[in-house]
């Protein structure tokens, strides 16, 4: 595995020390079994909640899972899956029809993946053992659940998504690993259930925390970001 997702260089002394930290995040599929002190995932998720929100109503939360409570959970994920189970989702992700020009990243993203793997396009098999660890946090030591509340309106979302995004910088800062897993989103009513929640929350994603193996093969895998000019453009 690069050494650049298993640590990095962080000296905010530097002019520029923020390029390497963002240059070296990774979303991280394979984790070692360390456990994560608490007092270290704790810290984390304080410098997350520094990120900015409109009028700083900091919404979202996030519920850690762990022991029988995240076991249990897990395998019933796996097991709706499996049997090709669906539930109407809290929030639509993606758009539909995907235009083709966000579908061809999409598959781009996926070729990546599973060729980090050697899984073949046609090995739905292997495909589906790969995606099946998304309902088991890719066996992360910290699996976490984030919400939001009902009604909270698509601006809580954006501000949510600059804490979880200031959630992974702070973790790989400090030697962690992350992976945000939209795929828990598509069983809202069943984490519900299992974590007693109201049905007011909101099931946003899941997010997989803890130190990437440095000998996992899918922590290979390596997307790219489209240029600079299909996005930005200046005017005046």
């Amino acid at each position: 595995m690069p050494k650049r997702i298993a640590s990095i260089i962080f000296d905010v002394n530097s002019p520029d020390f923020f390029s390497p930290l963002a240059q070296a995040r990774r979303s991280v599929r394979g984790y070692l079994s360390t456990p994560v002190p608490d007092a270290l995932l704790h810290d984390v998720m304080r410098l997350a909640r520094l990120a900015p929100s409109g009028a700083n109503l900091q919404p979202g939360a996030f519920i850690a899972v762990q022991g029988s409570v995240r076991a249990q959970l897990c395998a019933e994920l796996v097991a709706s899956w499996r049997a090709g189970e669906q539930e109407k989702e809290d929030y639509d992700y993606f758009p539909n029809p995907m235009p083709m020009t966000l579908r061809r990243r999409q598959v781009a993203a996926a070729q990546a993946l599973y060729g980090a793997l050697g899984v073949a396009r046609d090995d739905r098999a292997g495909r589906d053992a790969q995606f099946e660890q998304n309902f088991r946090f890719f066996d992360a030591p910290v699996a976490l659940i984030v919400t939001m509340p009902h009604g909270f309106g698509s601006g809580g979302y954006m501000d949510l998504g600059m804490t979880l995004y200031g959630l992974m910088l702070a973790a790989h800062a400090k030697g962690l690993s992350t992976c945000a897993i939209g795929a828990l989103a598509s069983y809202p009513g069943l984490i519900r259930k299992h974590l007693a929640l109201d049905a007011s929350s909101h099931i946003v994603c899941g997010m997989a925390l803890g130190y990437a193996d440095p000998e996992a093969p899918v922590n290979q895998t390596q997307t790219t970001r489209c240029e600079l000019d299909e996005y930005f453009k200046v005017m005046g």
